[in-house]
């Protein structure tokens, strides 16, 4: 099963907080993104993010001024992160269960950025899907059959 350091994008784009969300907007058009990383103001402070629809949601709907609206009142934070050694399937269904669409992959520090559109792009569940058996021993891991087979 391919991880999701094999498939993020390694270029990410980051906004302070204090950014205004027209910096937020300018800089998403001028790189062509979705959403944008939140750098952390100290040392141990989660990452956040913005993206898009937090910007038409909570700014354009209601006709406030993102010139004077700041990146810090829209974004989401803490927001999930994703660690560079989870499998591909296991990133996937966090996405699922979470329904989002993107998370940073950290490890210490920020690694990169890992998408929906990176799993149907660069991941291969479609030439290698699991097996009836593989999925049945994650159904029942205390199966001996599921058993047998460990490390």
């Amino acid at each position: 099963m391919m991880r999701a350091e094999e498939i993020m994008t390694k270029t990410v784009v980051t906004i302070q907080g204090s950014a205004t969300v027209a910096d937020a907007v300018k800089m998403m058009k001028d790189k062509s993104l979705r959403a944008l990383i939140v750098e952390p103001r100290y040392e141990g402070d989660p990452y956040g993010m913005v993206s898009e629809t937090d910007i038409v949601y909570k700014v354009a709907a209601f006709g406030h001024d993102p010139k004077e609206m700041r990146v810090y009142e829209i974004m989401t934070k803490p927001c999930v992160v994703v660690n560079p050694g989870l499998g591909v399937e296991y990133v996937a269904r966090l996405f699922a269960n979470t329904k989002i669409r993107r998370a940073p992959v950290v490890e210490g520090k920020l690694l990169g950025i890992i998408s929906t559109s990176d799993i149907l792009r660069k991941s291969d569940f479609v030439e290698k899907p699991k097996s009836n058996f593989e999925l049945y021993c994650e159904d029942n891991p205390n199966a001996r059959e599921a058993r047998m087979y460990d490390d």
